[in-house]
C-alpha cells in the first residue's frame, strides 16, 4: 500500500462516534451551531468539527458543552466521558506510532481504522491483501515499490504487515472478506517459490472462520470492479460511520460519503456474485499454487 500523504485523512471513528452523540445531544436542545458556540465562546466551525470528529475533545469542553445542551444525566456524562479520553488516547498511542518514520499519514490512519474496524471488505487486481502476505511476499512488494532507501526501513515497513495480521487471530478477531483478481495469484511476486509458500499460506488462512477468499477468474470478463482496489471497513454499533479507502499508484484516498459508501457496497456485491464460490476459489488457488513450484 503506498504511503503518499493524501488528505483528507479520516476521522478518528471514536471522536466521530463522540462528535455524533455531541450532535445529537445538541438537537435535542434546540441550538444551532451558531448558538452553540456563543454558549461555549468559540467558532461555529469549532463545533463543527468537534461534531465531524475532525479534532480531539478536551474535557472541559467537553464538560462545557454537556452543561450548555443541559445533559445532566451523570451516566451518560461518564461514558461520553470515557469516549473522548479513549478517542484522544487513539490519536496518539497506537502500536503504529513506533513506525513513524516509515509509515505516511494515510497510512497510519488506515491501521488505526483497521485496528477498531470489525469487518473489511476488500477487491484486489494486483496484490494479495496485506493481512494475507506472508513475510516474503510483502518484502518482495516493499522492495519493488522504491519506496523505501535503507534495509532497516524494509525491515520495519514489512513488521508493520506481519503485526497488522494479528487482527484476524485476536480475541475480537477481524472479518476479512477479499475477492481476489486471477492475475493477483499468478503474477509472480518474488519469484515462483515465494509464490507457491503465499499461495499455501492463502490456501491455509481461509481456514479461519472470519476469513473468506474468492477469486474472480480471466473467463468472467470485463466487471464493475475493473475501475481499481479498494476496501470497505465497516464499524461496530455505527453502520453510518462505514468507510472506503481507494488505492492508486500515487496515493490512496478516503471517502466517507453515503452515496460513494453505498456505491463501493454495490461495486464489492457485483465482484462477490462474479467470482468463484470459496470452495472452488480454494482450489484454484491450489492448483496455482503447484503451478508455481514447478
Amino acid at each position: 500500500m503506498p504511503v503518499n500523504n493524501v488528505p483528507p485523512s479520516p476521522s478518528t471513528v471514536l471522536g466521530r462516534q463522540l462528535g455524533d452523540e455531541l450532535r445529537k445531544l445538541r438537537e435535542a436542545a434546540g441550538l444551532t451551531t451558531a448558538q452553540a458556540a456563543d454558549s461555549l465562546d468559540c467558532t461555529k466551525g469549532k463545533i463543527s468539527r468537534i461534531e465531524n470528529g475532525r479534532v480531539a475533545v478536551r474535557l472541559p469542553d467537553l464538560t462545557a458543552m454537556l452543561h450548555a445542551y443541559q445533559a445532566q444525566d451523570a451516566a451518560l456524562s461518564d461514558r461520553l466521558t470515557t469516549l473522548a479520553r479513549k478517542a484522544n488516547r487513539r490519536r496518539r498511542e497506537g502500536w503504529w506510532h513506533q513506525y513513524g518514520s516509515v509509515l505516511g499519514d494515510t497510512y497510519r490512519d488506515y491501521i488505526e481504522m483497521e485496528s477498531i474496524c470489525d469487518t473489511i471488505k476488500t477487491f484486489q487486481a494486483l496484490l494479495i491483501p496485506g493481512l494475507l502476505q506472508t513475510p516474503e511476499y510483502g518484502r518482495a512488494v516493499t522492495v519493488a515499490s522504491r519506496s523505501w532507501e535503507t534495509a532497516e526501513q524494509i525491515d520495519q515497513f514489512v513488521q508493520v504487515r506481519i503485526a497488522r495480521q494479528e487482527r484476524l487471530t485476536s480475541e475480537d478477531p477481524l472479518e476479512l472478506w477479499a475477492v481476489l483478481a486471477e492475475g493477483v495469484l499468478r503474477q509472480q511476486v518474488g519469484g515462483p517459490a515465494v509464490m507457491h509458500d503465499q499461495l499455501e499460506h492463502l490456501a491455509s488462512i481461509t481456514e479461519l472462520p472470519n476469513v473468506t477468499v474468492q477469486v474472480l477468474p480471466f473467463a468472467r470478463g470485463a466487471h464493475s470492479s475493473m475501475v481499481g482496489p479498494y476496501l470497505l471497513l465497516s464499524f461496530p454499533r455505527v453502520s453510518a460511520l462505514d468507510l472506503v479507502l481507494t488505492e492508486n499508484p500515487t496515493g490512496n484516498i478516503w471517502m466517507e460519503q453515503a452515496s460513494e459508501v453505498a456505491h463501493y457496497r454495490k461495486l464489492f456485491g457485483d465482484a462477490r456474485t462474479s467470482a468463484l464460490a470459496p470452495t472452488e476459489s480454494l482450489g484454484l488457488i491450489r492448483r496455482i499454487a503447484k503451478e508455481h513450484r514447478q
